[in-house]
Parts: structure tokens; sequence; C-alpha cells
């Protein structure tokens, strides 16, 4: 064998081996950058589901949160949030004595976790726009009708109560669950607001006039009260006063005259005696 030909053998093995570590190198990278590109996982995060769907078709399985592995090309996988969700709605009404109602509400609510798959298949990701919110407005406009202006004021909790139950029995139909429901304001027309105004000044007047009464009538009671109870011990007083009584009463004044008595008879005209009363004293 010519070794020209030996020698040119032994130098295309050496540069093959020497290629090769770098080559093999290259084709796990191509194919780890690949495996990474194609992300044949999916992280599911707090309070949220995730939706597996196989060539665009709904699957049964929800996944829960954590790390999920997936096929990639075939499966791809929707987050659904199934925390509780706050929303906000105006809605306009009538009264049931045809008085124009203004409405603000506050609705609680979330998806039912393992029903995430049902809800994207059904209504999507835009169900607030599509469910919650049409609902809400129906809701409060059906109530709304069934109580007098006033009686919305009056009546507010058991107001709020109805129409929480009537908006979570519609919503649960399409897996939505109600967590919790407040009326935030209600607004009247001006005519109305003046209107109860009226009404309550007059109510605060006429309060105001009744405690009155009744503070005249109890102390005109107090005072007859008084005046019966002076009256009888009047009475008594003088039930116990006797002529002998009166006698004495007579002859201690008559002894408190000659107590004070100098012994000098007053000059008057006629002959007068100053202490009437004395001879009889000195008698007794």
């Amino acid at each position: 064998m010519d070794e020209r030909y030996v020698y040119g053998a032994k130098e295309v093995m050496q540069s093959a081996m020497k290629k090769g570590p770098m080559r093999r190198a290259l084709i796990i990278g191509a194919v780890l950058v690949f495996f990474l590109l194609l992300k044949p996982w999916i992280q599911i995060g707090a309070g949220e589901r995730g939706v597996v769907l196989n060539f665009g078709a709904v699957q049964k399985n929800v996944l829960g949160e954590g790390l999920h592995f997936r096929i990639p090309i075939m499966q791809k996988v929707i987050s659904m949030d199934v925390k509780v969700q706050k929303s906000l709605t105006d809605a306009a009404a009538s009264s049931a004595d045809l008085q124009e109602v203004s409405s603000n509400v506050a609705l609680n609510y979330h998806i039912i976790p393992d029903k995430a798959n049902l809800v994207y298949q059904t209504i999507g990701i835009y169900f607030k726009e599509r469910i919650i919110d049409p609902a809400v407005q129906e809701v409060v406009k059906a109530v709304t009708a069934r109580y007098t202006a006033e009686e919305l004021i009056t009546k507010r909790p058991a107001v709020s109560e109805a129409m929480r139950a009537n908006l979570a029995e519609r919503l649960i139909t399409h897996n939505i669950a109600v967590d919790a429901f407040s009326i935030v304001g209600f607004s009247f027309s001006k005519i109305f607001m003046e209107a109860i105004e009226s009404k309550q000044t007059a109510e605060q007047l006429a309060l105001k006039s009744k405690r009155d009464l009744d503070r005249i009538k109890i102390e005109a009671e107090q005072k007859l009260t008084t005046a019966r109870a002076e009256a009888e011990a009047l009475r008594l007083q003088r039930a116990n006063i006797s002529p002998d009584l009166i006698e004495l009463r007579k002859i201690e004044a008559n002894l408190k005259a000659i107590e004070k008595w100098n012994g000098i008879l007053p000059q008057v005209t006629g002959g007068a005696v100053p202490f009437i009363g004395v001879g009889e004293i000195q008698k007794r």
C-alpha cells in the first residue's frame, strides 16, 4: 500500500476524532434550544386553573396550581383566574310607584375551580361582559320593581338580600358562584328627594310637638299631685286643731306679752286695759 495513502487516512481519522465532540455538543445544544422554544411545560399560578386544549378541543381534566408538562404543538393550556373578583355595575330601574332609581351595586364572585374548563368552553375569558353585567342589570330591574321608592330606602337589607339570592341562582347555571352582594348607593329624582325631605321635616316637627305635649301633661300632673298633697296636709292640720288647743295658743300669747311688760301701764284715753284676758289667766 502506498505510504502516502496510509498517511492521508490517519490524518482524516484524527481530524474526524477532533471534530466529533464539537458536533455532538452542537447537536445537543440545538436539541435543547428547540426543546426550550417548544416549552413542553406550563406553570399554573396561585388562584388559577389550567384548561387543557388538544388541537383546540377542551379536555375534561383541569390543571391545578404548580408545574405541569404538556405535549408540544398538540396541547395548549389556558390559565383561568378562579380567585374572588369584584364587579361594580351601574343600573337604572323603576320602583313599584314608578319612581326612577339609579343603583350602584358591587358583586364579589368567582369561577368554580373544577368547572373552569366548562366556563372557558361555553363563555370564554370575557365572562364578566357577557354574563355578569347583563345578569346584574336584569336582577336590579326585577327586584327594584317589587318595592316602592321609600321601601328601597327603609328596607335596604331585604332588597340587597333579594338581589343577591336572585343573582346567585342565575350565575350558578354558568358555573359562577356569588360570594357577596351589596348596594353601594341608590339615587332618585330631585323631586322625589325633596318630597322625602319635606316628609321627614314634617315628621320631626310632629314628633317634637308630641314630646312637648307629653312634657306639659307630665308637668301638669306633677303640679296637681303637689296641690293635692298640700291640700291633704292642710286638712289633716285643721283636723288636729281643737278648741283647747286654740285656747292654749291664746294663753301662750298672753304669757309672752306679760313677760315683755315693764310694769308701766300705758296712758290711754278711756281707761282701757292694755291686756285682754290677763284677769282670766290670774283666776285660773
